[in-house]
């Protein structure tokens, strides 16, 4: 029985021995990452998932093709905004809707790009344009004269069948609806030493024709300077994040009772911020852009832990992405790509290309290129996962409808446009009041 057990001992410690050598890359890597011998397994697929992942969004970006482009119209404008509609059962959006710098929303039709429909804001410039969740036909937009509108499509009508009054001294520059179609929320300037956050009761917009409903009240002590960019949660409709030139990203959740309580986070990037977006698995990250190029990414789940939310920061991206014969000169926005469980960037050059990048906690890199579109700085995009088409509006008033080994029917390419946009100049106001303050 003695000899037996030794047997054992011995052929148990060899088998140890067998197993630390084969999978010592294995045990170096849990080493490194702190994490006990049993995920192994689990690392190692997941890596090799994530690799699979990314490989496929570069050979559907590398497929993409011009399908279709909107004719010129009458009087060619930047395409500042863009969004799809969000139809509840059928397989594919029908209308696209942009915001343009002559001071109208245009819808298109969504596989065509047939021009539909045309509503003026004027006098008052546009900041943005959005489609209602539940209703395809509903679309809002935030406008300089404080107020939000909102249009249906189907009507022939013109006018607005519901506006959305802000306060007498409030001029509207961001804004959003929540998933549940309930609460729009609005941006504001600052004027003097007021900045606010402006909430309204969205409910039953079709229902009274040119009815215009006053706000249910404001958020006003969170930010100290213009409020820049408003983006809800896309599943969680109580949550809504604010980025302000104060370089404040804030997480609200409004079903508390008062401002102080809503305020659940408060992220700073440093910098003007220039766009926000929700990211990761269950939308539990928040990022920002800047306007003078910069990235941050936080993880608003670590709140509660003692590990840090920042997940990375970079100062300038145009630095950060390498990119062989070419350059980056801005961006554009970010898209969460939930099946790849990826978080990506848009940007490009003024002649009109654009590089997708790929975010990761350690660092960015450069997932493929679009040439041959457009002739001018690419403004706006709405990325389809669902079909793997891409949307691209730019200061060369051309709509684009990217696909999967699409062929273009005419390849007329339009000239660059050199007029200013509303944007463009509120950039460089940002700017320069940035560098004053830091001065």
């Amino acid at each position: 029985i003695f000899l037996s057990l030794q047997q054992d001992v011995i052929a148990g410690f060899l088998y140890a021995i067998l197993i630390l050598v084969v999978f010592h890359p294995v045990v170096d890597l849990i080493d490194n990452f702190n994490l006990t011998y049993k995920y192994a397994p689990l690392i190692i697929i997941r890596t090799a998932f994530e690799m699979t992942a990314v490989e496929k969004i570069e050979e559907q970006l590398a497929s993409l093709r011009i399908a279709k482009r909107s004719t010129l119209s009458e009087e060619p404008a930047y395409l500042l905004d863009i969004d799809v509609s969000k139809p509840a059962q059928s397989e594919s959006s029908r209308f696209v809707a942009v915001s343009c710098s002559n001071k109208s929303i245009r819808v298109y039709n969504r596989e065509t790009l047939n021009f539909l429909r045309e509503y003026s804001t004027r006098p008052g410039i546009l900041n943005g344009v959005r489609f209602a969740h539940a209703c395809e036909s509903v679309v809002f937009s935030a406008c300089s004269d404080g107020t939000v509108k909102c249009w249906d499509i189907r009507l022939a009508t013109q006018k607005a069948v519901q506006i959305f009054s802000g306060y007498p001294s409030n001029v509207l520059i961001s804004f959003d609806i929540n998933c549940s179609d309930l609460i729009v929320c609005a941006g504001t300037e600052k004027v003097e030493t007021d900045t606010f956050l402006v909430f309204w009761d969205a409910r039953g917009v079709t229902d009274c024709a040119s009815a215009t409903k006053e706000p249910l009240g404001v958020y006003s002590e969170s930010h100290n300077d213009d409020i820049t960019k408003i983006c809800f949660h896309p599943i969680e409709p109580n949550l809504v994040v604010s980025g302000s030139t104060d370089g404040l990203v804030n997480v609200f959740d409004i079903n508390r009772d008062n401002e102080d309580d809503a305020l659940i986070a408060t992220c700073n990037s440093d910098s003007s911020v220039s766009f926000i977006g929700w990211s990761g698995k269950d939308y539990k990250q928040v990022y920002c852009m800047t306007h003078d190029e910069g990235f941050c990414w936080w993880d608003i789940a670590q709140l509660d832990t003692e590990e840090p939310i920042t997940l990375l920061h970079v100062l300038d991206v145009r630095e950060a992405v390498c990119i062989d014969n070419d350059s980056l000169h801005y961006l554009v926005g970010g898209s969460y790509h939930e099946k790849a469980d990826k978080l990506f960037l848009l940007g490009g050059t003024s002649t009109g290309n654009i590089h997708l990048v790929s975010c990761g906690t350690d660092g960015l890199s450069l997932v493929g290129t679009l040439r041959g579109g457009h002739s001018a700085t690419v403004r706006s995009f709405c990325w389809n996962l669902t079909d793997e088409s891409l949307l691209t509006g730019g200061e060369d008033a051309q709509l684009l409808l990217w696909k999967p080994g699409a062929v273009e029917r005419s390849l007329a390419k339009k000239a660059s446009m050199k007029i200013a946009s509303s944007v463009q100049k509120r950039v460089r106001v940002h700017n320069s009041s940035l560098k004053s303050r830091k001065k």
